[in-house]
């Protein structure tokens, strides 16, 4: 990268972090100076105010804290900040109000329906960012052909900016509006966020509603069609929030800023970074915009300093701060999210792909054993400093192996900041810990582990232990930013920066088979330097509703130069000559009938003939789509969902030895100040080089070099070969539980990638998992729980019916109950995995995933009514999908459309989406393969299988200890029971051995197997004992078969929890499996009743279906109120956004909002349902499989039950007819309508 140019005055670039703030400045003359001070100090107004008045006050002249400073000698000034992301985190933005389309009240709160946390019984959740909210009478609707709306004939018509026309059913009413916004300014808001459904394509009632608002006295109006052009109500809503709530502090900030120079700063450029990776100018800076502010710099600054464009080599950033790590990937381009989670908030606009784990430099360090999870080292990120007497952290491991040199450490500890790292403070905790565990050790030497060693650990072992799972933990964001998207990780380099990073990167990047190592002269401050080298940005963005090909070329490329006209106008009012303006079209494109859109760049594929004049998007969207997703849908139409125009504006001595513990233990480590180090100075490890802001550990076996700019080169070498026994190590059991994830996790990435179905890719209806030799789970990914122990089943079953028949190359596909199936829709992939020299499977990995349709009495394949398994679908028990590498698409074809022969029955309505998906999961399987052999390849066939058994027993021993105090607190016998609403019982009686720390869970005397289909196979059982298991240990442990060893399971053959083979069974999984939960957690007490359903609604006809669950309420616990509107229990699934329903669906959604005063009352009161009414367009069949519409959801410990659910349709003549818990009924077009009501 060339030199810039000597500056005319001063360039400040300013990241101003959470815990310190980097200045970095280019003077007069060329001189670079750069700084770090903390953010929060007493003894000045402003961080960045502060940086600037030191630099300039080395000009000799004396600058005055309580005086504004002179700008005249600045010539910009670029800053990140984090004022919007604290705001957030810390709910400190500005009072917000919401207004709504009418009937969507509530729509934000429900969001998508799935909870954060699979097994947090409380659901606690952001509190949402606006306070109060108002209805607006208005309501527009997509055109459909062949759909039918009473009255629609008359409704204007109005072209949307993407090419669909909308229909304005309700004008909006501007009076009624005044009045309510009138209520808010009295009660003191100032802010308003709007959100009006389909304001994304045409915008003009927000406008209308922002236009009164800012008359009659608002200060902040944000609309959700001017933060976010894109289809998605709720996530754009979110940002609309976010941005009202936001932006007036970031307005007051920045005048706050400019107040603190003498001329306001007039005169002066100054720039803010926007979370997308481009800078923007101060006025146009706004909340939405700013939350990835500091982190976006970070990425800038290794793009622009490591990346070589002359070699490709793709860059992994690694920015590890005080309480969390960053980690994003730079191939040549940034790479961009257009929807993300921030503070629980989910964010719809441009971001940089940003991937945070919860470990850093101040993160708690902590072992478990005894009452909670045992031999478990983990990571907290609620200690933000280090300091003597508080809580260990990775800081202080690192200072008690040597790595850290308080001399060479800021004095920024204590309650006054102005204490130094403390040595022996930090030995004196370890040493304490070292003896717990050694003590665990000890304990549990003769029992649960016997190969553990009863010596305890030293204080160096537990603390380099601490430092090679945070390392592990680390790895698992890196490793899903490559592997998990097809790139190879050791085919990377290692930007490592950050104050804790240079500490970290050689031993994560040997980890990871990197060879390479970077870490910039200024890495200690590297998002202010990539302030300083980043780009000014002006994107323009509108939605589109266009297939790709020859007949929208023309009206493409005409949208398209219109969003480039506005950028190059934009960019040149801020200076920018037209030389020095770039822009870059983008397509947001996808497959017909699939909701993977891709935001594609034809960079590399120029225009040809027979293409759009700016360049062949087709091409780059098929070679894109086959990388993330590993294939492509040939034949199938691909649609643009948006366009995207991206503008920018281009800038353009004798080493002190210390002694530092490393594997092997102490050895003498040279000290090298950075400023004494020279070009091409070579440094073999190991080696600590330090300078101001940060530290780098040079580990043995690693080489760094010093570049002629000044910058370190590290070679990674192996390190000293390791040999791995099957002893029990806490640290390795630690690394391993995370490895073992981290494979059922990628699984599952792929998964979600690869395949097409709505349900998979969107709603995230599927499960992946790892398994033993003898199909016992290992790790689940925490995907579906209902799915959690039954996939074991099906495993152990294939083990049991096929045995040496298994071959490498063989994948089984299976779905019967008796096979361990939940239900038909669920089918279950299994691969065995196989290691030379080996001739039984090694392991096993599956997926499960839930296909829309299988066939069977009802489109959806979820009938309400069927009475035998064949009316359910396709049935598969032991089929061999795959035959020594052979995909066997015609054989599984002809079993998917079998179910036709049976009277009244259709084969699968949707075969094409049927094969991509299992496909999908073979891939999903495949890359789990790969991983296990990669685990085993490093570590050793009989490492990894002693660390399997190591993991099962932690889960053990976990389970095991909170039986034991469940029975200390409520005595050895716990009874419960409940019915299902035609009265059938579900009884169980649990018998606890304090001493063994077991039980038997007896289901004797629930009711015989039904003529209907709740009748849930055992494995449904076995998945809801697990779940029930990990929400009562209350933390995090591995989820296997462990958990069910300590219980004996007795159910009664023949009753609705082990039905005879071919008993119908679609409502066990997705009903009886609610009650069953309900039921076990009864019996302990721990929390009230939650809504008991899952509220299966599916329509459709031979044009295709649609399937959907809803959310209802949650039951209240001891010390929490239950979550209104959200998925409970045995399933997460997501719900369809309103305006994709609307746009792809023949329906349209009235009414989607919480039912007030549902949850049933209490001290503490449960979670309200959902009331949500669909309008038909079209003829078509609807089914309704639901429980709880004739008991209500119990309440606990003297609270009031739940109100019972409510299916009604409301027909033609006026007629309200309940349709009862399980229906099937003709719907006719337009005035039809489904109106629900959820349970509690």
């Amino acid at each position: 990268m060339a030199a810039p140019l000597a500056p005319s005055g001063f360039q400040f670039a300013i990241d101003r972090g959470g815990t310190f703030t980097d200045v970095f400045a280019r003077c007069p003359g060329g001189r670079v100076r750069v700084l770090k001070l903390l953010s929060e100090d007493p003894a000045y107004r402003d961080a960045p105010t502060e940086g600037i008045r030191r630099i300039l006050q080395e000009l000799g002249v004396a600058l005055p804290r309580d005086q504004p400073l002179d700008g005249s000698q600045i010539q910009w000034i670029r800053m990140g900040t984090t004022v919007a992301t604290n705001a957030l985190l810390q709910r400190r933005g500005e009072r917000t109000a919401l207004a709504v389309t009418r009937g969507f009240r509530h729509l934000l709160h429900i969001g998508t329906q799935a909870r954060p946390h699979l097994f947090d019984l409380e659901v606690a959740m952001p509190d949402m960012l606006y306070e109060e909210v108002i209805e607006v009478d208005e309501r527009i609707v997509p055109e459909q052909p062949d759909c039918h709306l009473p009255g629609s004939d008359s409704w204007p018509r109005v072209q949307g900016c993407s090419g669909v026309t909308l229909l304005v059913q309700k004008p909006l009413d501007l009076e009624r509006l005044r009045g309510d916004l009138e209520g808010l300014l009295s009660r003191g808001f100032r802010s308003l966020a709007v959100l009006l459904l389909h304001s994304y394509a045409w915008p003009e009632h927000e406008e209308q509603v922002a236009a009164l608002a800012l008359q009659l006295g608002f200060s902040q109006v944000s609309l959700s069609s001017g933060v976010a052009r894109m289809a998605r109500a709720v996530p754009r809503g979110l940002t609309a929030c976010v941005d009202a709530y936001l932006s007036p502090g970031v307005r007051s900030y920045l005048h706050s800023f400019c107040q603190g120079f003498r001329d306001g700063l007039q005169g002066v450029r100054v720039l803010f970074m926007r979370s997308d990776g481009g800078l923007t100018p101060m006025a146009r800076f706004r909340g939405s915009q700013a939350i990835l502010s500091g982190p976006a710099a970070g990425v800038v600054g290794y793009a622009r300093t490591t990346f070589d464009p002359r070699d490709g080599t793709p860059v992994i950033g690694f920015d590890m701060g005080g309480t969390s790590t960053d980690v994003s990937r730079f191939a040549g381009a940034l790479e961009h999210v257009f929807e993300a989670s921030t503070a629980g908030v989910s964010i719809q606009a441009p971001q940089l792909d940003i991937n945070t784990v919860a470990a850093g430099g101040g993160s708690r360090l902590f072992f478990r054993w005894g009452g909670m999870a045992p031999v478990t080292l983990g990571l907290s990120p609620d200690c933000p400093l280090v300091s003597p007497g508080g809580p260990l952290t990775v800081t202080d491991a690192n200072l008690v192996l040597g790595r850290l040199l308080p001399e060479y450490f800021p004095r920024i500890f204590g309650p006054g900041e102005d204490q130094p790292l403390c040595r022996d403070s930090a030995v004196a905790a370890f040493r304490r810990l070292a003896a717990t565990i050694g003590d665990f050790r000890s304990a549990t030497g003769d029992s649960a582990v016997p190969e553990a060693s009863p010596e305890p650990p030293s204080v160096e072992e537990v603390a380099l232990g601490f430092i090679r799972v945070a390392n592990e933990a680390m790895c698992r964001p890196i490793r899903a930013l490559t592997q998990a998207r097809g790139h190879d990780a050791s085919r990377h380099i290692l930007a490592c920066f950050g104050g804790a990073g240079g500490q970290h990167a050689c031993a994560i990047a040997r980890t990871l088979r990197m060879a390479r190592v970077c870490v910039h002269r200024h890495s200690g401050l590297l998002s202010a330097l990539g302030l300083a080298l980043a780009d000014v940005v002006h994107e323009e963005q509108e939605p589109c509703a266009l297939p790709y090909g020859p007949g929208a070329f023309p009206r493409l490329e005409q949208r398209l130069r219109e969003l480039e006209r506005r950028c190059r106008d934009a960019l040149r009012g801020q200076g920018f000559a037209d030389e020095q303006i770039v822009t870059e079209p983008f397509l947001h494109m996808r497959y017909e009938g699939t909701d993977g859109a891709l935001m594609v760049s034809a960079r590399g594929h120029p225009a040809r003939p027979d293409t759009c004049q700016a360049g062949d998007f087709l091409g780059a969207f098929t070679e894109r789509y086959r990388q993330e997703f590993g294939f492509a849908l040939p034949g199938r139409a691909v649609l643009v969902d948006d366009l995207r125009v991206r503008g920018t504006g281009s800038t353009e001595c004798p080493p002190q030895v210390t002694q530092c513990y490393f594997e092997g233990g102490y050895q003498d480590t040279p000290v090298y100040l950075l400023e004494d180090l020279g070009s091409d100075h070579v440094l073999p490890g190991p080696a600590i080089i330090i300078d101001t802001n940060s530290t780098i550990v040079v580990e043995p076996g690693c080489v760094a070099t010093m570049t002629p700019l000044g910058d370190i080169n590290i070679a990674v070498g192996e390190g000293p070969a390791q040999t791995l026994g099957t002893e029990l190590d806490p640290v390795q059991l630690s690394i391993f539980s995370h490895r073992f994830m981290s494979i059922a996790e990628q699984m599952g990435r792929t998964l979600q990638r690869t395949a097409i179905s709505t349900n998979i890719k969107e709603r995230l209806d599927f499960s992946c998992a790892l398994f033993g030799p003898d199909g016992g789970l290992v790790s689940n990914a925490p995907h579906i729980p209902v799915h959690l122990g039954a996939m074991q089943e099906a495993v152990q079953f294939q083990i049991r019916e096929l045995g040496p028949e298994l071959r490498e190359g063989d994948v089984i596909l299976s779905n019967h109950p008796r096979a361990g199936g939940s239900h038909l829709p669920d089918l279950t992939v299994i691969t065995p995995v196989f290691w030379p020299g080996q001739p039984r499977p090694v392991f096993f990995v599956a997926s499960r995933g839930h296909h829309a349709d299988v066939g069977g009495s009802t489109p959806g394949s979820m009938p309400p009514h069927s009475q035998s398994l064949r009316q359910e679908g396709a049935v598969f028990v032991s089929f061999k999908l795959v035959t020594r590498g052979q995909f066997q698409e015609q054989a599984v074809t002809e079993a998917l459309l079998a179910p036709g022969a049976v009277p009244g029955c259709s084969g699968t309505r949707n075969l094409r989406d049927n094969l991509a998906d299992l496909r999908a999961q073979v891939a999903a399987n495949q890359k789990g393969i790969g991983l296990v052999r990669e685990l085993i390849g490093h570590c050793g066939l009989e490492a990894v299988q002693a660390y399997m058994g190591y993991v099962q027993d932690n889960a053990e021993v976990a389970v095991r200890d909170t039986l034991r105090a469940v029975a200390a607190r409520w005595g050895s016998l716990l009874q419960a029971e409940d019915s299902m609403d035609d009265g059938t019982p579900i009884r169980l009686r649990v018998e606890l051995d304090p001493k063994e720390g077991s039980a038997v869970f007896d289901f004797g005397g629930t009711g015989p197997e039904v003529l209907g289909n709740c009748n849930a196979p055992r494995a449904i059982t076995l998945s809801a004992l697990i779940y029930c298991l990990r929400c009562l240990v209350g933390h995090d442990i591995p989820l296997n078969q462990g958990c069910l060893a300590p219980v004996q399971v007795l159910i009664p053959p023949g009753s609705i929890l082990d039905p005879s083979p071919e008993a119908a069974v679609v409502g066990g999984n997705v009903l009886t499996s609610q009650r069953l939960v309900d039921v076990v957690l009864r019996a302990f007490g721990v929390c009230a009743a939650s809504q008991g359903c899952m509220n299966n609604v599916t329509f459709g006809s031979d044009r295709g279906g649609y399937y959907e669950t809803v959310a209802g309420g949650a039951g209240a616990g001891p010390h929490w109120e239950g979550r209104s509107g959200v998925h409970t229990h045995m399933t997460n699934t997501r719900i369809t956004d309103p305006e994709i329903l609307e746009l792809r669906y023949p329906v349209v959604l009235r009414r989607f909002e919480l039912r007030a005063g549902s949850g049933g009352a209490g001290r503490c009161r449960g979670g309200d349902g959902v009331i949500r009414e669909l309008q038909f367009r079209r003829g078509a069949e609807l089914a309704v499989l639901s429980e709880r519409r004739a008991t209500r959801p119990y309440g606990m410990a003297g609270g009031l039950p739940g109100a019972p659910g409510l299916n009604l349709l409301l027909r033609r003549d006026g007629r309200v007819i309940n349709v009862g818990g399980k229906g099937q009924v003709s719907v006719e077009p337009g005035v039809s309508k489904n109106h629900q009501k959820t349970p509690k």
